[in-house]
């Protein structure tokens, strides 16, 4: 698995924790920025990872922003994409066990460090369980290809 990983800067410092994760779970990821903590518009950060996890040059793609609301709102513009916005373990492990998330987004203004890195290692670690969770990604994937 490759990860790319990118946030505006209301995500930097859950960023560097998550990055750190990774780096200890050995996952290959590069990091798309941002690299300041004046204000840029999470647009610029969210579409890139978002092309690049859809295009199959990453397997999935986590975002943060200080909400993660726009972020993951951005990211789901882009056709391919299944993005979740996550503050709880619970739903990081159900939205890739029943939704095969490939994106993943939480907000560093709502969560702290040591939830967040629960939160990304519950997703980077959780499958998707295929079944009759896939007729439902399908039709997803169905209607997005007749409307985009």
């Amino acid at each position: 698995m490759k990860v790319a990983i990118a946030s505006d800067h209301g995500g930097i410092h859950i960023r560097e924790e998550i990055k750190n994760l990774m780096n200890e779970l050995q996952i290959p990821f590069e990091d798309f920025g941002c690299e300041c903590s004046t204000s840029v518009d999470y647009p610029d950060y969210a579409l890139p990872v978002a092309e690049k996890v859809a295009k199959g040059e990453f397997d999935r793609g986590i975002l943060i922003c200080g909400t993660g609301i726009g972020m993951s709102i951005a990211a789901n513009k882009v056709k391919g994409i299944r993005c979740a916005l996550v503050h709880d373990v619970y739903s990081a492990k159900l939205t890739r066990q029943h939704n095969d998330t490939n994106m993943l987004a939480m907000g560093e203004r709502v969560i702290g460090p040591g939830l967040a890195r629960e939160i990304a290692q519950t997703w980077l670690t959780s499958e998707f369980e295929g079944g009759r969770h896939q007729n439902r990604i399908g039709k997803i994937a169905d209607y997005e290809g007749k409307h985009s």
